[in-house]
């Protein structure tokens, strides 16, 4: 079982079809999104890892999922995702050692075996 595509393309649709009902809801999200992943004092490569790491502690397989992408999407590496992921089971606990290792398999399906992933839209 994979933990990162599947799951966005089973939500795809599904955004799709609550976007239309409450467009300015989804426009209000974004101009949030886009707000909080703007560069500053944080880069959005850590930003993005942050943002799987609150995915696991919420165990929201959507959260994991897209920002999994965003993040190798963004340059993270397996080893920083690794790394971000590690810090949830402190924070935590058990439930993230569940959480954690999906977050990390979703990662793995976005980044490459060995350095940053390219960064294409």
């Amino acid at each position: 079982m994979t933990h990162g595509k599947p799951v966005l393309d089973e939500l795809s649709p599904l955004h799709r079809a609550l976007r239309r009902a409450v467009p300015d809801v989804y426009a209000g999200f974004g101009e949030l999104h886009r707000a909080a992943f703007a560069d500053g004092a944080l880069d959005v490569r850590t930003k993005e890892l942050i943002a799987l790491a609150i995915g696991v502690v919420e165990g929201c397989d959507g959260c994991i999922a897209s920002h999994a992408q965003a993040a190798a999407r963004a340059g993270a590496t397996r080893q920083e995702a690794a790394e971000a992921i590690g810090v949830t089971f402190l924070m935590h606990g058990g439930p993230a050692t569940i959480h954690g290792p999906r977050a990390y398999d979703a990662f793995c399906e976005f980044a490459p075996e060995d350095g940053p992933a390219p960064t294409t839209p």
